[in-house]
C-alpha cells in the first residue's frame, strides 16, 4: 500500500518541491490551501489530490481530514507550511491583521497537527513537520506579528515532540533561515551571486532526509541557510 502525505499551505516554493520529492518517492499526495486553482500545474506534476481549506478554522480543518479518511484511509506524513505575514511599525499595526497572522502561522498548525496526531496515534506511526523561518528564533523590527506566530509554532513543535515521539510520531520543525528562490514570487536566482537564495529542491531534500531518519536518531529541529549567508 502506497504511503500518503498531506501538505497544508501548499504553494510554489518549498511545499511544491516537497510534493514533487514525495511523489518521486512513491507517496500519494494531497495538497491543501485556500486557493487551490493556483495548484493545478503542481497537481498534474504530482498526481496530487487538491482540497480547499482555511487552516485557521477548526471546522474546515476537520472537514479536510474527514475527506482524507475517506480517500486514503491512513496518513503517513503531514507538513504544515501555511503562514501569514503583516509588516509595520508596532504602533501602526492593525490588530485584526496581527490576529490573522497568529491564527494562520501557529493556531492553524495546532489544528492540523491535532487532527493528524489523532490518526497517527491509532496507526502507531507517522511524521508531522512544520515549516519555520528566521523569525522562529529571532524577531525583526517591523515584523512582530510574524515572529509571534513563528515563535508559537516552534513551541508547538517542541511540546508535541516530547509528547508524541515516545509514541511513535516523528515531529520536526525546520528553520528556513534565508530567502527561498521562487521566480513566481519575484525571487529569481541572481547570476551575480549564485546560491545566494535557498534552492527549494535542496530544502525538500533536507525534509526527505529527516523523513527517512531511523527512529533511534530522530531530529526535532533542522536549520538550513544558504552557504554564502553570514550567521
Amino acid at each position: 500500500m502506497a504511503k500518503t502525505a498531506l501538505i497544508v499551505g501548499a504553494g510554489s516554493g518549498i511545499s511544491a518541491a516537497f510534493a514533487r520529492a514525495l511523489h518521486a518517492d512513491g507517496y500519494r499526495v494531497s495538497l491543501a490551501a485556500r486557493d487551490i486553482d493556483k495548484l493545478a500545474p503542481l497537481s498534474q506534476q504530482t498526481a496530487a489530490h487538491l482540497v480547499q481549506v482555511d487552516a485557521a478554522d477548526a471546522g474546515s480543518v476537520a472537514a479536510l481530514f474527514a475527506e482524507l479518511d475517506h480517500r486514503f484511509g491512513r496518513l503517513d506524513v503531514v507538513l504544515y507550511n501555511a503562514s501569514y505575514r503583516t509588516r509595520g511599525a508596532l504602533l501602526d499595526l492593525d490588530p485584526v491583521e496581527v490576529k490573522k497572522s497568529i491564527e494562520v502561522s501557529s493556531y492553524g498548525g495546532f489544528l492540523v497537527a491535532q487532527q493528524a496526531a489523532r490518526r497517527m496515534l491509532t496507526q502507531g506511526e507517522g511524521a508531522i513537520f512544520f515549516t519555520g523561518a528566521s523569525a522562529s528564533i529571532k524577531g525583526y523590527a517591523q515584523s512582530a506579528p510574524f515572529a509571534m506566530g513563528k515563535f508559537a509554532l516552534r513551541g508547538l513543535a517542541q511540546a508535541m515532540a516530547r509528547e508524541l515521539q515516545p509514541l511513535g510520531i516523528h515531529v520536526a520543525h525546520f528553520v528556513i533561515d534565508g530567502a527561498v528562490r521562487n521566480a513566481a514570487r519575484g525571487r529569481p536566482d541572481d547570476p551575480a551571486r549564485p546560491d545566494g537564495l535557498l534552492d527549494p529542491d535542496a530544502v525538500a531534500y533536507s525534509y526527505m532526509a529527516v523523513l527517512k531518519q531511523p527512529r533511534s536518531a530522530w531530529s526535532l529541529e533542522v536549520e538550513v541557510r544558504p552557504w554564502l549567508e553570514r550567521f
